[in-house]
């Protein structure tokens, strides 16, 4: 029955200005509170939100003052308070998710960001093993994907997606070792996918920024598709001239290949 909603708080129109704005419910969204930003007077930006299996929220904030570094904030009672953060690494567009499985890394935290922008750069890829009470040195993954996301497979293993950093197709990265926090992490394989074009940036329809993100999804569930990996993003096509056509794909091994693109 606890949410917890986050987003850019701006007081007005005549600024960009912007604070890490949040709200909580207790009783499955039918009423909301909403007590104010989480560090007051601070620029905070790209709010992404998760929880862990203990009921514990983590709101993972943006700033650009003095760089793109990024906080991990936690609340414990459902969104009511957080505590000050803690240093997270960082860069524009980053990205979070928490481990839920019943694997060795149930808990840990991993995150991503754009490499372009990264704080520890040549590194931007994160994780934390002890709840989010730190976050490890930064390291890379193969063909620097950015404008993506990351997912957790019910074994533990981990996947991150984004367009390719070396061509306009994507790639999909996974880490088998990522769940075993004595180890650092590895990437065991990554895959280019084709998705029959690429995400656009400062152009229709959305000229003040991207024109897509790149989202994966993992199959959890007991069905016969299983452990399958999904692949989705609005991208500019190859084979037609449509600015923003959803493409999808779909991977039956783990991500090792992948279907043709399918138009949503």
């Amino acid at each position: 029955n606890k949410i917890v909603i986050g987003w850019r708080q701006f007081n007005t129109v005549t600024s960009n200005f912007r604070q890490a704005g949040y709200s909580y419910t207790t009783n499955g969204g039918q009423t909301w509170t909403f007590p104010g930003v989480i560090e007051p007077g601070i620029f905070r930006s790209d709010p992404v939100l998760d929880y862990d299996v203990d009921g514990n929220f983590y709101y993972n904030s943006l700033t650009n003052n003095p760089d793109y570094f990024c906080k991990v904030f936690k609340s414990s009672n459902g969104g009511v308070s957080w505590n000050s953060g803690v240093a997270a690494q960082g860069g524009d567009k980053q990205w979070m998710t928490i481990d839920k499985s019943t694997s060795p890394g149930s808990g840990h935290i991993y995150a991503f960001w754009t490499n372009f922008y990264s704080t520890c750069y040549p590194g931007f890829f994160t994780r934390s093993t002890n709840g989010g009470g730190s976050f490890e040195n930064c390291i890379t993954i193969p063909d620097e994907p950015s404008w993506g996301m990351l997912m957790v497979a019910s074994n533990g293993n981990l996947f991150v997606c984004g367009t390719s950093g070396s061509s306009y197709d994507f790639v999909v990265a996974r880490s088998t070792n990522a769940q075993i926090s004595s180890q650092p992490v590895s990437w065991d394989m990554y895959t280019i996918v084709n998705l029959d074009g690429a995400i656009t940036y400062g152009i229709g329809p959305n000229p003040g920024g991207l024109g897509g993100q790149t989202s994966l999804a993992v199959d959890t569930s007991n069905s016969p598709y299983h452990g399958n990996v999904y692949l989705l993003c609005s991208v500019e096509r190859n084979s037609n001239p449509d600015p923003a056509d959803v493409m999808f794909a779909r991977s039956t091994n783990g991500g090792v290949n992948w279907s043709s693109p399918a138009r949503v």
